[in-house]
């Protein structure tokens, strides 16, 4: 399938909107709302919204080429400002994630249009948020078991949600680039 090629202002607001996400999320993961929630649980979700905007778009190798760098440029900020444990176990579970998600939208993508970016989201939060909390978190105080399956809970439900700005995002790009871009 031939995709139309992303502007280099298009790429780097991907990137920078990536790279963006997952920096806040690993600061915002630090702060826990209860024992079953921390912040970093509602602004995480919005990778796999970028990361399938992209591939839905652009197709999987920009999608990969956006994960790779921000998947770097989040990890060398993250180490700055916040703790090594921290950031390593976000970079594992974020690119892990991301290329699971690219893979399986990429195979589900001629389907109907929420299908390839709600089993993709599904299945890559459900890996994200196992190896980032059993390495970030896992062994030390707090009760980060409980935050696990909470933060795993609002990654599904924000990714159901992200289906809404994923629809209006890809109906704008009809008008923009060939007809596979939204899917059916």
């Amino acid at each position: 399938m031939a995709f139309p090629r992303a502007s280099a202002a298009q790429f780097a607001g991907a990137t920078l909107a990536m790279a963006a996400v997952v920096l806040a999320s690993n600061i915002l993961v630090q702060f826990a709302i209860n024992d079953w929630l921390t912040w970093g649980a509602f602004s995480y979700p919005v990778a796999f919204l970028v990361s399938d905007l992209i591939n839905r778009r652009f197709g999987p190798g920009p999608a990969r080429r956006v994960a790779y760098i921000g998947f770097a440029v989040a990890v060398i900020a993250s180490l700055a400002l916040a703790p090594v444990r921290i950031a390593l176990a976000s970079g594992l579970a974020f690119i892990a994630s991301q290329l699971l998600d690219i893979g399986i939208f990429d195979r589900l993508r001629r389907g109907t249009w929420w299908r390839a970016p709600l089993v993709a989201t599904v299945i890559a939060a459900v890996l994200d948020s196992a190896v980032f909390w059993g390495i970030a978190f896992a062994g030390t105080d707090g009760p980060w078991l409980t935050w696990a399956l909470g933060d795993l809970g609002v990654k599904l439900a924000v990714g159901v949600l992200m289906l809404l700005p994923f629809r209006l995002l890809i109906g704008r790009a009809v008008g923009a680039g060939p007809a596979q871009a939204t899917g059916r």
